[in-house]
């Protein structure tokens, strides 16, 4: 399931989209008891509950063995947790003392893994991609690749070790709506170097642009080259 955690943190609103996986239908009744008092879980695909995205975590590892959750499209402006918009600048500052229980992350559809390699952040993170189930005509636009059994533990393992994790299966990054900065009903698209030469604002309507995934991985990354993390996998 995809949830939204709705906050305030550091003095800024935060809105944070989580995917959370529970073993099985007395964990998944369990977890829906506890939300059910915060939420209502009946509006629609995507529940929204205000809680800190730490608090969401802590509720689900509650639900004992096997229980995890994944950051959703980590780097979305508006709704990841390292967008530029709601986010923040580690996972640490999201998560706090529960950070070590997070294992792995999505891409998201702006991103793709040589883009997140670029964080040094986020080293030792399986990294995976996955398609809106709120979105039924894309499915299977982005894919995971495992080789394991067809088991939910045994695909729990390989994301908290990495054996068994192939890879993913990625759309065109530069065609995600967040790739670059930008104002869509402007029309306005702007790599990060037209951003930063026109102060981060819209040359049409003044207002601050929209901080896109480029610019963000660009912000956060440590000064290491393009190509940098395929040479080290070879």
């Amino acid at each position: 399931m995809e949830i939204a955690a709705v906050y305030s943190q550091g003095g800024r609103s935060r809105k944070i989209h989580h995917l959370v996986y529970l073993p099985g239908f007395d964990q998944v009744e369990e977890f829906n008891r506890g939300l059910a008092k915060i939420a209502d879980l009946g509006v629609d695909g995507r529940p929204t509950v205000r809680m800190s995205s730490r608090d969401l975590l802590e509720a689900v590892l509650a639900c004992g063995e096997g229980a995890y959750l994944v950051p959703a499209h980590v780097w979305t402006p508006w709704f990841g947790v390292l967008g530029s918009k709601s986010g923040f600048d580690s996972l640490e500052e999201c998560f706090g003392d529960l950070t070590e229980h997070v294992f792995a992350l999505e891409t998201g559809l702006s991103a793709d893994p040589a883009m997140m390699w670029q964080v040094s952040g986020l080293d030792g993170y399986r990294l995976v991609s996955y398609s809106d189930a709120h979105s039924p005509p894309i499915v299977g636009r982005e894919t995971t690749v495992f080789e394991t059994d067809l088991d939910y533990f045994a695909i729990e393992r390989a994301l908290r070790t990495g054996a068994g994790v192939c890879g993913t299966t990625e759309f065109f990054p530069e065609a995600g709506k967040y790739h670059v900065d930008g104002h869509r009903k402007c029309g306005v698209r702007l790599d990060p170097e037209e951003t930063r030469k026109l102060g981060g604002l819209c040359p049409v309507c003044g207002r601050k642009l929209t901080v896109g995934v480029l610019s963000r991985v660009e912000d956060l990354s440590w000064p290491r080259p393009w190509g940098w993390a395929r040479r080290a996998r070879r």
